[in-house]
């Protein structure tokens, strides 16, 4: 992601999340408790926006995606955005779905890992934005359901029918799509939907916890690595071995693997830069 920007300032604030920053963390909260925080068009431009803004800063080396109040997210607002598609015609309803996929994407190429700190519900959109995170921290009460085709639409929204069999498998991804049944924290951590099980109420913390681990660590190895899975994921053996091969290359040229031989050598820890 390129650090170099036009007539934009960053943005100060914003409308429908709130964003708080700390030890190379950020905190993303989707804060409408009293819809179980559900999402709306503004939310959905909102976190496309901010990831881009993220990904261009240097101070972020993590991200918590986290809800308030009684669960994670609901999904699309059933009012402010099921009710209000049945007005739109068919260019402005791919405007409204590419946004949403913007957003899986955002999530998925920004240069620091996402971790999503679920509890509660998580539901359609809200489901996907947690299947994109990298890491997925859960505590005991949280349930992951994937709605889409209770409401008459395809399982595969926002780029779930690419992500789910990647992480669970296509046997459980097809019956998870296909009958958007509610799948709880058991048996999500036992498919691999679940990262991190935390004990009950933990989810958040647990999740800071992580963020702070990977902030403090190679920023610049991070990155690379999650680009890596994310590009190698539809490449034969012999483009990967060979992307790999020239992003090591890139990378034993950096500042962290002089300073990681440096430290070895100098029997301390070693003080990542990211650089």
């Amino acid at each position: 992601m390129s650090p170099f920007t036009g007539s934009a300032v960053r943005t100060t604030s914003w409308d429908h999340l709130r964003v708080d920053r700390g030890e190379g963390v950020a905190t993303v909260t989707l804060a409408r408790p009293e819809k179980l925080n559900a999402l709306t068009f503004g939310a959905y431009a909102d976190l496309r926006d901010l990831l881009a803004e993220l990904s261009r800063e240097r101070s972020v080396r993590a991200l918590v995606l986290a809800g308030e109040g009684r669960g994670f997210c609901s999904g699309g607002d059933v009012d402010e955005i099921i009710g209000a598609t049945l007005a739109l015609d068919t260019a402005q309803l791919l405007d409204f779905n590419r946004m949403t996929g913007q957003v899986v994407r955002a999530v998925r190429e920004c240069p620091f890992p996402v971790i999503a700190a679920v509890h509660g519900v998580a539901a359609g959109a809200g489901a996907v934005l947690a299947l994109a995170a990298d890491f997925r921290v859960a505590d005991p009460s949280a349930r992951f359901a994937f709605l889409f085709t209770r409401v008459g639409l395809s399982g595969g929204d926002m780029g779930a029918a690419y992500l789910l069999p990647r992480v669970v498998g296509l046997g459980h991804a097809t019956r998870l799509l296909m009958l958007g049944e509610p799948v709880r924290a058991p048996e999500a951590e036992r498919i691999g939907l679940i990262s991190e099980l935390a004990e009950e109420g933990r989810a958040d913390a647990a999740a800071q916890a992580l963020a702070r681990r990977l902030a403090a660590g190679p920023a610049l190895a991070h990155a690379q690595t999650k680009a890596l899975l994310t590009a190698e994921l539809d490449m034969p053996l012999a483009a990967s071995v060979e992307l790999d091969a020239s992003t090591q290359a890139l990378l034993m040229n950096s500042e962290d693997y002089r300073e990681f031989h440096a430290a070895f050598t100098e029997k301390r820890p070693p003080q990542w830069r990211g650089r």
